[in-house]
């Protein structure tokens, strides 16, 4: 909560330094005085730089930090996607919820290293093996205008690739694709002929003096040659004396959904050289800025701003702050005389925040509850306090312009007394306009590669901009100022203290029983819907629709529900139709005349902010032919999927195991045991359990163990006989979904019983085939099925490897069943249905 002692011990403080960002919210601890100094020095700096590369982690966050805290500058990363087709160590959210996770984690790194964060609007599809493949599932024309947005929005000097260009190779081409579109934007955004719309957006055009490309060692850019600039990184944060190494690996630290948690807290010092290759522009000779003005010099009338700052600068008194904020206060009436651009607008933002900072004013707006309904009222508390006693500061006005019917609060204006806690409580309505809480790229449903944002002014941003904004409106030294504030709920655990923003949320949420239903051609299923009440005194009907050639019934069912929280369940009877079909089922909740049809979705993790998704209430439906022999299956978790709940779907019933379940006196009765993704990297109880789990196999018993990574592995031995998934990466999977595909034993039990499997099964499948090959294996006992390979390399045999143990079947498999089970393909359920039936 809040407290005024924050302020009070404004000199021993220390904090953070946040060089080069003009836009931040209040910190939990207030700048010290020397972050408050090297913030006026990087006022006093106009020098700005992208870096641009195609996921979260792949910034080069030392980069960041050096440029952002060492030389104050505004630097910024463009991921070009949100991660949302890479793999979470932390849980089971995956695709979307994924990408949310992954935006908060860099949002959570630029707080550490200094910089901004953009996003183009491009869908991470998964590992791509070429740049052509890339470009074209994205829609390269719509992400190349989102990267020429972001340079005309951000105005970089120069934009720093941390992948290379054709014919280098990124390893990815995802990666090769974001060094391509960087420098292809490069070209076009200083042509007002190039994306127009733009431009009556209010956006100009903005030339960078070069683009360069952050070189890996060991020249693993493809042998690319051409002028060269080398430059130290290395260094210490003026602020708090960490060395830049050790700040950029906390930044990279935040990565903890792709595992990288261990790089917090590992110090890092010394030199650090980094070589930029010089792809457009004028040449680098000594530095990456060579030929850019950073100076106040760059800007008409802005050499007077530069001569008071360095005066300001010179006189700073880090044991009296509010000293210099007399001279601030005259750089600002200069600064309001320039001819308004993005820089010189960020620019007065800083210098408004250093001046508040200078002052030791500290604001803190609080609400009850974050979550609010369209319409209600919305009660906020505000408090401040004000540690300079020499300057005037007079509080004149709240605003929030997102309300409606807003109460004065009392007491304003009023004078500030230094080290006195001001406090007021003001209230308002929220617009029934306001729109339900979702992050703006998942409002709509998007292409296959792109998501779709309908208010281009959005598309960029790391996040929503806030519901509420509180605008206090301040007197000091006879000019306004005004200090916008995110209303937050704050709450205490034993973790510590948390802060959430404002979420509309609908009156009621809906959710179905699982996320698909799999459904016999003809045949019925009882499909349940819960309703849950956000607010007292709910009474609606809620309703199911279906797509063509689907029934459901009843129509509708009616309801009361008292208290919010109360949650009811509705089944409903849904009749697939005879022939094969696909689909999603969505439920609605008609109220007072209104339609709702939201679930609620919280990504929680211990290292960032809790954050509700709203998509709508939708399940996917599917009907096909599916035939299964054995009805009980063991589920050994790994890192977490929803194949379980798809193996219920299919008919059967399944006994979710721990790794002391893993004997064959415990695995008694169970035809079949399947093993989560990733369980031999997560588990530390499968190793020493895995000979228990070997003689349910020697019994009679199948046991399905599905893909893992080759580094981070808690067990040697993967299967009754050696297996090894060692090797390169990238060419042990095959990504291309609509890859070709072979059978090598078509009379083979996997491939006939109880599904005959045709090329029919793999016909729709999603992101890819799998990955994590195996490399190696025992010949003479594992048996190979099938075969894939991407366009123009040669076929992979090792997707699926059976071995016969005893009297029953071991199985290793490295097919994404946990993509194409939950996206509801048929050939993965019939395939998957004929792996459990091997041991019968």
């Amino acid at each position: 909560m809040f407290s005024p002692f924050r302020r009070l011990g404004l000199v021993c403080l220390a904090t953070v330094s946040f060089a080069g960002l003009a836009l931040r919210a209040a910190e939990s601890a207030p700048p010290s005085p020397a972050a408050i100094l090297q913030q006026l020095r990087s006022f006093n700096t106009t020098g700005t730089v992208l870096h641009v590369a195609a996921h979260p982690d792949d910034e080069n966050t030392q980069l960041i930090t050096y440029l952002a805290r060492g030389r104050g500058y505004r630097a910024a990363y463009l991921s070009l996607t949100r991660g949302d087709g890479g793999q979470n160590e932390l849980g089971r959210d995956f695709d979307e919820k994924l990408g949310v996770a992954r935006t908060q984690e860099l949002i959570a790194a630029r707080k550490l290293d200094g910089g901004r964060q953009f996003f183009t609007r491009a869908i991470d599809f998964g590992f791509s093996k070429s740049p052509e493949e890339t470009l074209a599932f994205w829609n390269r024309d719509q992400v190349l205008a989102d990267v020429v947005r972001v340079i005309r929005t951000f105005r970089p000097d120069v934009i720093v690739t941390r992948f290379p260009i054709p014919p280098g190779s990124g390893g990815h081409g995802h990666h090769t694709a974001s060094g391509m579109l960087a420098v292809e934007a490069f070209k076009l955004a200083g042509d007002p002929a190039a994306y127009p719309e733009q431009l009556t957006q209010g956006l100009t055009v903005w030339q960078p003096t070069r683009v360069v490309w952050n070189g890996f060692g060991g020249n693993r850019g493809g042998g690319l040659t051409g002028p060269t600039v080398t430059m130290d990184i290395g260094g210490e944060d003026p602020v708090n004396g960490q060395s830049f190494g050790t700040i950029a690996n906390e930044s990279r630290g935040m990565h903890k959904t792709q595992g990288l948690g261990g790089f917090s807290g590992r110090a890092a010092s010394g030199p650090n050289v980094q070589t930029f290759l010089h792809f457009g522009g004028t040449v680098a000779e000594k530095d990456l800025m060579d030929g850019v003005d950073t100076t106040w010099n760059r800007i008409p009338g802005g050499a007077e701003i530069a001569k008071l700052t360095d005066d300001a600068i010179a006189k700073f008194n880090p044991q009296k702050p509010s000293a210099s904020v007399p001279a601030l206060l005259e750089i600002r009436t200069k600064l309001a005389a320039l001819t308004t651009d993005p820089l010189v607008a960020d620019k007065r933002t800083q210098l408004d925040r250093i001046i508040r900072d200078s002052l030791g004013l500290d604001i803190e707006t609080t609400v009850e509850h974050a979550e609010v309904v369209a319409g209600e009222t919305l009660k906020l508390h505000y408090a401040m306090v004000l540690a300079a006693t020499d300057i005037e500061v007079q509080h004149l006005a709240v605003r929030v312009p997102a309300l409606e019917k807003v109460t004065k609060p009392t007491a304003v204006p009023t004078d500030l007394k230094p080290g006195k806690v001001f406090t007021g409580d003001f209230e308002g309505v929220l617009s029934e306009k306001a729109v339900i809480t979702q992050p703006y790229w998942l409002r709509a449903d998007g292409a296959a590669g792109i998501s779709t944002v309908d208010n281009p002014k959005l598309i960029g941003l790391p996040e929503n901009p806030p519901v509420v904004v509180v605008e206090h409106v301040f007197g000091i030294g006879g000019q306004e100022f005004v200090f916008r504030d995110d209303p937050k709920e704050v709450t205490q655990d034993d973790q510590g203290e948390h802060q959430r923003r404002i979420d509309v949320i609908p009156p009621v949420s809906l959710a179905f029983g699982s996320e698909i239903f799999v459904i016999a051609p003809g045949k019925t299923k009882q499909v349940t819907v819960e309703v849950s009440a956000q607010r007292n005194a709910i009474n609606g009907a809620v309703r199911v629709s279906a797509p063509d050639g689907w029934k459901v019934s009843p129509t509708t069912q009616k309801f009361p529900l008292v208290r919010d929280g109360e949650k009811a369940s509705f089944t409903f009877a849904v009749t697939a139709p005879a022939n094969a079909s696909a689909g999603r089922l969505t439920a609605f909740v008609d109220l007072d005349g209104k339609s709702y049809s939201n679930q609620r979705q919280e990504i929680r993790y211990a290292h960032l902010p809790l954050q509700l998704l709203q998509p709508p209430a939708r399940a996917r439906v599917a009907t096909f032919d599916l035939a299964i022999k054995d009805t009980q299956v063991g589920y050994l978790p790994g890192a977490g999927d929803y194949v379980a709940e798809c193996l219920e779907q299919m008919g059967y019933t399944v006994r979710r195991l721990t790794g002391a379940d893993l004997t064959a006196e415990k695995l008694k009765g169970l035809d079949a045991v399947v093993i989560g993704v990733r369980a031999f990297n997560e588990r530390t109880d499968l190793a020493v359990n895995f000979p228990g789990l070997l003689a349910y196999v020697e019994t009679g018993g199948t046991v399905i163990a599905q893909y893992n990574r080759p580094n981070g592995l808690n067990a040697e031995q993967l299967g009754p006989y050696s297996l090894s998934i060692q090797g390169p990466a990238p060419q042990l999977r095959v990504t291309d979904e609509k890859s070709p595909f072979q059978f090598l034993t078509p009379d083979h039990a996997a491939l006939n019983t109880p599904n005959k499997i045709t090329p029919a099964d793999f016909e729709g499948w999603v992101q890819e085939r799998g990955a994590y090959f195996p490399s190696k294996w025992d010949e003479a006992h594992y048996e190979t099925v099938l075969a894939f390979n991407d366009p123009g390399e040669a076929p992979l045999t090792s997707s699926v490897l059976i071995a016969k143990h005893g009297q029953g079947r071991y199985v290793y498999t490295s097919l994404a069943f946990f993509r194409q089970l939950p996206a509801g393909v048929p050939g993965a359920y019939r395939l998957f249905a004929n792996l459990v039936s091997l041991g019968k």
